[in-house]
């Protein structure tokens, strides 16, 4: 295992995990700010995690491929996140990501996260983004976008230096 973990991460996950009753329990919250700092969880994440909290690599990749929010290689600086469940595919969020896979040069059929040659700009579907209300939705790094035409998907996508 090649993770080498600074000591102000591990000291941050050992506060997280003494939260817990069982380090078990502890394992989404290592799991996040191990993404966090850097950026995916690694094959050697996976394993520092499992050996922290006392448990077997299989139970830290359970997680990892389970929860969508989790991501086993690393994103573009800004990642667009686009809601394709019922009331955002209703109101244009297939169109949204089309618009911005052709501006990229990506494929829009393309399953999972797809970044851009640069590692400038990743863009994939999301489940829900709690914003039903609003459709479509977006997320750009942890910025919430809604009601998003494929006008405004431009300007945001201009706001973070892509072609517009």
């Amino acid at each position: 295992m090649s993770l080498v973990v600074p000591t102000e991460l591990e000291t941050e996950i050992d506060r997280l995990i003494s939260c817990y009753p069982e380090k078990r329990s502890a394992s989404v919250m290592v799991l996040h700010a191990i993404q966090n700092h850097f950026g995916c969880i690694s094959a050697d994440g996976i394993l520092w995690s499992a050996a922290k909290l006392g448990l077997q690599p299989i139970h830290i990749l359970e997680l990892v491929t389970f929860y969508p929010m989790f991501r086993q290689s690393p994103v573009g600086r800004f990642h667009f996140k686009i809601c394709r469940t019922l009331s955002c595919a209703l109101n244009g969020s297939f169109q949204v990501h089309d618009y911005l896979c052709q501006r990229l040069g990506l494929d829009k059929e393309g399953h999972g996260v797809q970044t851009t040659k640069d590692g400038r700009f990743s863009v994939e579907y999301v489940e829900c983004l709690a914003s039903c209300g609003t459709a479509p939705a977006i997320m750009v790094n942890d910025d919430t976008y809604e009601k998003v035409t494929v006008e405004q998907a431009g300007q945001i996508l201009a706001q973070h230096g892509g072609a517009n």
